[in-house]
């Protein structure tokens, strides 16, 4: 029996009549990639250097600014119908596209292998060490093949025919039965308004938080493209990532500070019906890998248009399965800051050219033949604007480097564009 894969366009805008999803399919979609485990592990950063009032607020702050800037780059990919990685053909060039098409796969592959080690430690916590230390290579291996499964299915099946008719509605009752459980404890208010220890300045911390959002925003379009309306992807983007992302990260900080266990998953387990609650969001973060590897998979058509993207898929599962065995999740923070540091000034470049000096309107060949080779003055917008971001968050931290190197960045793109044109 031959096996029939979905239909996919590789870096070609997709069919007018594939644009199908809504406000409420990207509510679910973005909500359902704005929780999860590694979500929680970035909120429980946060505490104790904060307090939990300062953590409220910083998540919330920090979760708007982000999904803001994460839905308008999605603008495009709405727009036009083409992939992230495509779509900054027509501001770095075609071949310009190609850097941060390099750190873009490279970061996924990342988050792939920390999701599959994430996954793997919660699975082993429900359902114990039966294996001894080949337990956790074992769950690698499932959770694996589980979201290569998904990847191949693609996002319109994913989001209609799994997230919003189970997963979504599992990790809402989860995390509601868990927010109840943590601020039902005896010490919960209390612990509420002790004050943190300060040793995180509460801008880096919202850099921490910014940085989440952010690390999304080179997928967006390989999923908004398929939006009927630019409007309802923008809106459900920014409401379901900002409700999901403040959420989780508060609640992250919120189990640390109240069950006094600084391990996330044994931390959840502990709690009544923890287990249960737990493997609800085990069933859910699937999605995040699953995001993950085909977007991965899209980004490297952008410089291998000719591969299948089903090839690319396995090519990526291989390489983060590799990756999670061999790795420990650990200097989780500093992967933070760093895609901050890479993608946020890069974003900066995109709202300057399409928002401002474009006014919102590209050509379609600008994506293929017809866009430059390269835009020199966009990439050393790029690279001056992580420059500023780096020097910020290490020598500087209590200015912020988020906001600061993306107003910086939008500053320095407007500034070479009004140098003379290339010929």
């Amino acid at each position: 029996m031959k096996i029939r894969f979905p239909p996919e366009w590789g870096i070609n805008p997709v069919p007018i009549e594939t644009k199908t999803l809504r406000f409420i399919d990207y509510l679910v979609l973005w909500s359902s990639l704005g929780v999860g485990l590694l979500v929680l592990l970035a909120g429980s950063l946060l505490y104790p250097s904060l307090s939990m009032l300062e953590v409220l607020i910083v998540s919330l702050i920090g979760s708007i600014i982000g999904s803001f800037l994460l839905a308008s780059a999605g603008v495009i990919g709405s727009r036009y119908g083409v992939p992230t990685m495509v779509s900054l053909r027509a501001i770095l060039g075609i071949k310009g596209s190609y850097f941060p098409t390099y750190l873009n796969i490279i970061q996924l592959i990342g988050w792939t292998g920390f999701e599959f080690i994430i996954m793997s430690k919660a699975a082993t916590s429900i359902f114990g060490d039966f294996l001894g230390e080949l337990t956790e290579p074992l769950w690698i291996l499932i959770f694996a093949l589980f979201c290569t499964l998904l990847a191949l299915g693609g996002p319109i099946a994913v989001i209609r025919q799994w997230l919003e008719k189970a997963a979504i509605w599992l990790i809402y009752a989860s995390t509601i039965w868990i927010t109840i459980q943590i601020f039902s404890k005896p010490k919960a208010l209390t612990n509420f308004l002790t004050p943190g220890l300060g040793k995180l300045p509460i801008t880096l911390a919202l850099d921490l938080v910014i940085a989440m959002p952010i690390s999304w925003w080179p997928l967006i379009s390989d999923y908004n493209r398929f939006a009927k309306k630019d409007r309802d992807a923008f809106i459900g983007t920014a409401i379901g990532y900002t409700i999901a992302n403040t959420w989780f990260y508060f609640l992250g900080a919120a189990i640390i500070a109240f069950t006094g266990i600084t391990n996330i998953v044994s931390s959840i387990s502990i709690l009544f019906l923890g287990t249960l609650a737990l493997t609800l969001i085990l069933v859910d973060e699937t999605d995040n890998a699953f995001a993950d590897i085909y977007s991965a998979a899209v980004s490297l058509q952008n410089l291998f248009p000719k591969i299948k993207q089903r090839k690319l898929i396995l090519i990526v599962v291989a390489i983060s399965v590799i990756l999670a065995l061999t790795t420990p999740l650990t200097r989780y923070e500093s992967f933070l800051l760093m895609i901050g540091a890479l993608f946020t000034p890069l974003l900066g470049v995109l709202f300057s050219d399409f928002f401002i000096l474009r006014k919102g309107k590209y050509k379609i060949e600008e994506f293929y033949n017809k866009g430059k080779t390269i835009n020199v003055k966009a990439l050393i917008s790029w690279f001056l604007g992580a420059l500023t971001y780096f020097i910020l968050v290490n020598f500087y931290p209590w200015i912020g480097a988020s906001l600061p190197s993306f107003f910086a960045t939008i500053i320095f793109n407007l500034c070479f564009s009004k140098l003379k044109r290339e010929d």
